[in-house]
């Protein structure tokens, strides 16, 4: 299994472990290049495993990391993933708008999956990928959005190539949603990701 180690850091407070879920060849490799560089970066090579990268930053006198996972979608690893599943605060379901299967999926296999490992006090969130491709589209953003609303999730639609900042932006809501759930974690309710502390040990790709 290949994976991506943080440096260890002095006074480490908190680690929370943001994790995405999801068929392969959804983009979720290019979803994490974005939330590190704010920038597409091109991914051709399948997930083997799971990898992760991290930020360190100091927020009200506490130092806090955020491991932020990407996992193999490939069936041969699913037994895997359930492994590296344990322990997240936020899981983000990632579809492809222009491959019904990989949505179809979702609701299968990777979210009754998921909660059945984390339970309900997990924050979870949907995205659709790949809006660049809407000529393409085969999952229409309606039933995508009123089916994360059935299931009480965040739900955005965002494209890693034409718009990197729409799935940073979300990232950043669904802090906000874990540190509104966890106050004793933090006294501000915002969390933002700082490009300038964002640090990836490895370049891996999906």
């Amino acid at each position: 299994v290949k994976s991506i180690m943080s440096e260890e850091i002095e006074n480490e407070k908190e680690d929370i472990k943001v994790i995405l879920l999801g068929e392969p060849g959804t983009g979720k490799t290019c979803l994490i290049n974005v939330a590190i560089e704010e920038k597409f970066i091109e991914s051709t090579e399948s997930t083997a495993g799971s990898t992760f990268v991290s930020k360190t930053f100091t927020r009200d006198d506490q130092d806090y990391i955020v491991d932020i996972w990407d996992t193999a979608g490939q069936e041969k690893y699913r037994a895997l993933t359930k492994i590296f599943i344990k322990g997240s605060k936020i899981v983000i379901f990632v579809y492809a708008i222009d491959n019904k299967k990989s949505f179809d999926e979702l609701k299968k296999y990777w979210i009754n999956m998921t909660k059945d490992i984390l339970g309900e006090e997990t924050i979870y969130g949907i995205v659709g990928n790949k809006t660049d491709l809407y000529l393409n589209e085969e999952v229409k953003e309606s039933e995508a959005s009123e089916y994360a609303e059935s299931l009480g999730m965040k739900f955005k639609t965002v494209s890693a190539k034409s718009e990197p900042g729409g799935f940073v932006q979300y990232l950043n809501e669904l802090f906000d949603d874990y540190l509104e759930k966890n106050p004793d974690k933090t006294r501000s309710k915002s969390l933002l990701i700082d490009k300038n502390n964002l640090k990836k040990q490895k370049k891996n790709c999906c």
